[in-house]
């Protein structure tokens, strides 16, 4: 998964979430995807600035990207 695919998929997920949920689903894209983001040395930054989303979301990315060494996100059902 390239740089403009994971933008493309954390663009999707902010558009898709409800304002309140917003930022969640930020943190959720940075634990389901830290893996591909630290295996490429990609930038959050990076990411969030491809997506189009504020720039300040790279710091909720980090945030997920942390939380993903203790969670694993369940798929719903």
């Amino acid at each position: 998964m390239n740089l403009n695919d994971l933008a493309r998929i954390l663009n999707e997920m902010y558009s898709n979430a409800s304002e309140g949920d917003r930022v969640a689903k930020v943190h959720l894209f940075g634990v389901k995807y830290a893996e591909c983001i630290l295996r490429n040395n990609y930038k959050a930054t990076e990411i969030v600035r491809l997506s189009g989303i504020k720039p300040s979301y790279a710091t909720e990315i980090s945030n997920g990207i942390k939380l993903s060494k203790y969670e694993v996100p369940r798929e719903h059902e």
